[in-house]
């Protein structure tokens, strides 16, 4: 007889009577009594985050969630404005555009944090800035905003309430540092500092973009509701179809 297939998980689990989610009963220990915040924390981790853990964790889902008609949302709109009947295809084609340049600087930063920490003893964080941008190996993620030029309103707030809870860490103060040394006087923007905060909470580096795609679903969600109220969509359409200049 064939030995019976095991698929293990530690997530979750039903039975005819009761849903099971991280080891506790969905319906009489979570609902209710978790937010959606938290549980995505735990999901990700493993363990329940404290409460400055989720203020820290929730203030970044905020400062990602939405920056008006970014190309993400762009792309939303317009395939929703194509197939109004799919949802689904609007939210994945926002979400799809979430690379480089848009969302995944959030882990890129993070990762470029860590990389860079990982090779540097001691806790000159100023130093080990400025050996990172004379080694000038690649550009450093999350330096500079299209927008803000001189500072990224989230900024000084992400900090902020590391701080406040005790969640300072090295990433941050690494970013903070090369802030202050950098020749360019660049600011620090959102999605970088979103990545230091994420990666200064212990959570695991090559899910970062995941975060910020969790917290821009939201963002999208809002996106096509109101596209529904008030479109714009098909107006951004023949904008360009109109002043499309054909070159042989």
């Amino acid at each position: 007889m064939a030995e019976e297939l095991r698929f293990p998980t530690g997530l979750g689990t039903s039975d005819a009577d009761t849903i099971s989610l991280l080891g506790q009963d969905l319906a009489a220990d979570l609902m209710g009594r978790v937010g959606f915040g938290e549980l995505a924390f735990w999901l990700v981790a493993g363990r329940r985050p404290n409460a400055g853990e989720v203020r820290l964790f929730e203030a970044v889902l905020v400062a990602l969630a939405d920056h008006g008609f970014t190309p993400t949302a762009i792309a939303a709109r317009l395939t929703y404005l194509s197939a109004p009947d799919s949802l689904q295809g609007a939210l994945a084609a926002g979400l799809l555009g979430g690379g480089s340049r848009f969302l995944g600087v959030t882990e890129d930063c993070a990762k470029f944090l860590a990389e860079t920490l990982a090779g540097e003893p001691g806790d000159d964080y100023d130093d080990i800035a400025k050996r990172a941008i004379e080694a000038g190996t690649r550009k450093i993620p999350g330096l500079g905003h299209p927008v803000h030029k001189v500072q990224d309103p989230r900024t000084p707030v992400l900090i902020r309430i590391a701080r406040e809870e005790g969640h300072y860490g090295p990433h941050l103060r690494l970013f903070e540092a090369i802030g202050r040394v950098h020749p360019k006087k660049l600011p620090l923007n959102g999605a970088g500092v979103c990545g230091a905060a994420l990666a200064d909470l212990g959570l695991p580096i090559e899910m970062l973009r995941g975060f910020a795609l969790l917290a821009r679903a939201a963002g999208l969600l809002g996106q096509l509701a109101e596209e529904r109220r008030r479109p714009v969509a098909n107006q951004i359409y023949l904008t360009v179809d109109r002043n499309a200049v054909y070159e042989p």
